[in-house]
């Protein structure tokens, strides 16, 4: 069985164009398929086409968020709901073509874990376009995953990929860095772009900052989330050299003073390096203690809660494959 996460955002006018197109691949490849839509808010009925389909198939599931928890956390809640072992995801805006899906699916074929799709050709408008491409050539250079488009939607995965990660905020892009962290392995398809027919782009210039922050995180997450203290303890050894050294020097120049009070010499609270070596030590000293906290984190680690709230689930084949304290809200 192949599960597809569709995450839905005021996307009615898409939605049962994209379903026959999803149900022609299926027929024509002989494909079971297990259809998660992710309403992650919608407010132009979205829900209404989502209930009028899984009514009428057995193989579409829906799944309602509370209100917009972002892109994230309603992937999540379809992986959550997805019962095949290998899951693809992908925009319901009509712009990933699904008839790119056997080739997904030929490349786990041929020994991948995580496939993501490269949009070579994209029918954006250039001032998406270029930053984009700035931001994926710094994704790649800062973490080792050479992709081309980490942020496309169209992605697929082994199910135990997805059994390892949890993903909040803006990590969905960043899924393949992290997949790689754990010994998966990557790889990429050039895949069709079509042309938006309905709505518009959701991604503005702020997603651009977010984008970056997101990327210290994974950077941090993927280089030191079992071993914090490597990192921050480094930096809090350096400072506390730094501070340590400065005040050495600053003993050594009251002594000089004191023999020498001919030389006439600025009294120590007249000189800046005291206050800046003092500001090392205490900054040193409060990193080591934040890499000691964060090593009591990640070593007694408890359970972490859901990223999202699930307000309803409809469909016969809609299940979540959490623990017993994961069950769904409604």
């Amino acid at each position: 069985m192949l599960s597809i996460v569709i995450p839905v955002c005021n996307e009615a006018e898409s939605l049962e164009t994209l379903w026959n197109e999803l149900d022609a691949v299926a027929r024509e490849s002989q494909l079971e398929l297990d259809v998660i839509w992710v309403d992650d808010g919608s407010t132009d009925g979205s829900w209404e086409v989502i209930r009028r389909l899984a009514a009428a198939d057995p193989r579409v599931c829906g799944v309602r968020l509370r209100r917009n928890f972002g892109k994230a956390a309603a992937l999540s809640a379809g992986f959550q709901a997805a019962r095949g072992e290998r899951v693809m995801t992908l925009d319901a805006d009509l712009q990933d073509d699904p008839r790119e899906i056997p080739r997904f699916l030929a490349a786990l074929d041929e020994g991948l874990d995580v496939v993501s799709g490269w949009k070579r050709v994209r029918h954006d408008p250039w001032h998406k376009v270029i930053p984009s491409r700035m931001f994926n050539w710094m994704v790649s250079r800062f973490t080792g995953v050479r992709l081309h488009d980490h942020n496309c939607g169209m992605k697929c995965y082994r199910r135990e990929v997805l059994r390892e990660l949890r993903l909040y905020g803006e990590l969905h892009r960043f899924i393949p860095v992290l997949a790689h962290a754990r010994g998966f392995r990557v790889g990429e398809l050039v895949i069709q772009h079509r042309p938006r027919r309905h709505g518009r782009s959701k991604y503005g210039p702020s997603r651009f900052v977010k984008g970056f922050l997101d990327l210290l995180t994974v950077k941090f997450l993927t280089g030191y989330g079992h071993r914090p203290q490597h990192m921050l303890g480094t930096i809090g050894l350096l400072s506390v050299l730094l501070g340590g050294l400065g005040l050495a020097y600053l003993a050594g120049y009251w002594i000089w003073a004191q023999l020498n009070p001919e030389q006439k010499l600025l009294p120590l609270h007249q000189r800046p390096a005291v206050l800046y070596s003092l500001a090392a030590l205490l900054f040193g000293g409060q990193l080591l203690s934040i890499g000691l906290l964060a090593e009591l984190l990640t070593a007694y680690q408890g359970h972490e809660h859901l990223p999202y709230s699930v307000a309803e689930r409809i469909g016969a084949r809609c299940g979540t494959h959490g623990s017993a304290s994961q069950t769904p809200h409604g």
